[in-house]
């Protein structure tokens, strides 16, 4: 059985640190500005952390930063998980399929929390079994690097034999590159497309 952690410091559930300080007082600004509401847990809203991983399915980079002006959809994923992390990727085709046009301005990318085990057949068949090749940019790198992206984004991964325990986060990144929400696994189709709409609407 997958074992998966969710973080409950507060309001802002499963949030790494750098955006925990500031919170309270963000969280007061952005209610004053009275913006649309979304599903999941509010984020203070600063610039995401970047990070530069490889695609598996297709070998080229990937640079969170070069994807501004979409709505990105950011997942911890492994291939060999038995039970959340193919929920969250049928979640995830599904809200494509409902998006219809809007899927052109959101951006569906997984980063493993296995890099031992999710090899590029591994990836390939994952996104093959769930209707998502093509779409889903299931990122790969070494043990370093993943590991910074994990702690970057409040990430807790435990290996043990051949399972992976791993918080449980759905981060939604806005079109200017901030941090919006976070949810979780057990979010519903309709509403991460409620969400992914009002975002990919924003200027």
């Amino acid at each position: 059985m997958d074992a998966v952690w969710r973080h409950t410091k507060g309001l802002f559930g499963g949030a790494p640190r750098r955006w925990l300080v500031p919170a309270v007082l963000a969280a007061l600004v952005i209610a004053g500005c009275a913006p649309a509401k979304l599903v999941g847990d509010p984020l203070p809203s600063p610039l995401a952390p970047n990070f530069t991983l490889i695609d598996g399915a297709t070998g080229a980079s990937v640079t969170l930063s070069e994807l501004r002006g979409q709505v990105v959809v950011l997942s911890f994923l492994y291939t060999n998980c038995p039970d959340v992390c193919p929920l969250t990727a049928e979640t995830l085709r599904a809200a494509r399929d409902k998006l219809g046009d809007a899927a052109k301005d959101v951006v569906f990318v997984a980063v493993s929390v296995d890099p031992g085990h999710d090899t590029p057949e591994a990836i390939r068949r994952f996104s093959e079994a769930h209707g998502l090749t093509g779409t889903l940019r299931y990122l790969i790198g070494s043990k370093a690097q993943l590991a910074k992206v994990w702690a970057d984004y409040g990430v807790a991964q435990v290996e043990s034999g051949s399972s992976v325990g791993h918080t449980d986060v759905i981060y939604l990144i806005d079109k200017r590159a901030h941090g919006r929400v976070i949810l979780h696994s057990v979010v519903t189709p309709d509403d991460l497309v409620s969400d992914l709409r009002t975002l990919a609407s924003e200027r």
